[in-house]
């Protein structure tokens, strides 16, 4: 596995012209002074790697330090990303939503669970086009996220993004990407700018299971390796590419071997667990401060299509039953009643709260006026007055 020391220049003096970055040891890859002859070949070349498993059920929260008010604010969330989720399909149907809608229903536990081991607003988040749950776990704000599906001017993405494109500057959430892949190397960049920059922070890069067969991925891996980068590699694991599962796109269906090749831990996490999850994000984001990127594989699962088309034809009932029956809100609901933290009538007296958290911003974004025919090119391009244009 690779180092993650970085190689003391061996030079007496640097020049004047050296640069910053040169000085933050990115002008050359790792151990380039120790390198040995690439054909001084050896009588064989061994592998042996070790991936570490957080499985579900096995952590509780006072191994997190998590007080009881920590938790319900947790079931809260998760329960306002599943019931905007819930509207928002509601909604498309009317035909207040159009464009596409990618659903997060069934993966709570794992924003939920991730937003706990960083930084908001120092730290930085990239995702997919599935990126609902994400924001909401982020602390953006519930109508805004809904305008933006509207695609009205007081979206978070002022209307103009929708529902693939949620960003918040001052939570330092980037996006809300649509081509499949394309934004992990934006993600790798932000690592790498936090680490010129020096200021502490890491980048969490989302991505899905189909996006692993994408070169942008291991484009990105192999910089992230080579420059010992504070980012973490998230993949979801929601068992479906599209329609593609992933016995059918992978010959190795263990996502996580993917780091293998750039020198980066791994890890695999049950995704229906927020407790696991926490765990497994905190220790890899400890990795991450230290300048080791590493690559994070959770196991979870959507309930809903791949969009509010796909009708899912490609898995059977009793599939969707059995994984309904692990339902991460479930889950920690029962432990909350279990361990005497909570009782059924205060957890149902949260759903309803939070069930009229989202109507309000269907409210909000009914009455929101669309974006201004003006505002056309604002925040595409640089120059105001777009002479290119005329």
């Amino acid at each position: 596995m690779a180092s993650n020391s970085q190689n003391p220049s061996t030079d007496a003096a640097k020049d004047d012209a050296t640069t910053t970055a040169e000085e933050e040891g990115f002008n050359k890859p790792q151990n380039e002074e120790a390198r040995p002859d690439p054909l001084d070949l050896p009588d064989t070349l061994e592998l042996e790697e070790t991936f570490k498993v957080y499985r579900g059920g096995t952590i509780s929260h006072e191994e997190l330090d998590f007080d009881t008010e920590k938790l319900l604010e947790m079931y809260r969330n998760m329960l306002l990303q599943r019931r905007f989720e819930e509207r928002s399909l509601q909604m498309y149907r009317k035909q207040k939503i159009s464009g596409f809608l990618h659903l997060y229903i069934g993966q709570e536990a794992v924003s939920t669970g991730s937003v706990q081991s960083i930084n908001i607003g120092e730290d930085s988040v990239i995702t997919a086009y599935r990126d609902h749950g994400i924001a909401l776990a982020m602390g953006m704000d519930t109508n805004a996220c809904m305008a933006e599906l509207f695609g009205k001017k007081d979206g978070c993405s002022k209307g103009k993004g929708g529902s693939m494109h949620f960003f918040d500057r001052e939570k330092r959430m980037f996006g809300g990407h649509g081509i499949v892949g394309q934004h992990i190397p934006v993600g790798v960049g932000i690592a790498f700018a936090h680490k010129y920059k020096q200021d502490g922070g890491v980048c969490l890069t989302f991505l899905g299971d189909g996006a692993v067969g994408q070169g942008a991925l291991h484009e990105a891996s192999n910089l992230a390796g080579l420059y010992d980068l504070p980012v973490v590699l998230v993949i979801e694991n929601n068992q479906y590419a599209m329609g593609t599962a992933v016995h059918r796109a992978f010959a190795d269906t263990d996502l996580c071997k993917q780091a293998v090749p750039y020198g980066m831990p791994a890890s695999v996490v049950d995704g229906m667990d927020v407790f696991s999850v926490t765990k497994a994000m905190r220790e890899h984001v400890e990795m991450a401060r230290n300048n080791q990127p590493s690559l994070v594989e959770i196991r979870t699962y959507r309930y809903q299509g791949h969009s509010v088309s796909d009708p899912a034809n490609y898995r059977t009932k009793d599939e969707l039953e059995k994984k309904k029956s692990e339902d991460a809100i479930i889950r920690l609901k029962s432990y909350l009643i279990d361990n005497d933290l909570s009782s059924n009538d205060e957890l149902d007296e949260i759903d309803e709260e939070v069930k009229q958290e989202v109507l309000d911003a269907i409210e909000f974004s009914d009455n929101s006026p669309l974006p201004d025919l003006e505002a056309i090119y604002d925040d595409v391009y640089v120059q105001e007055d777009y002479p290119f244009l005329a």
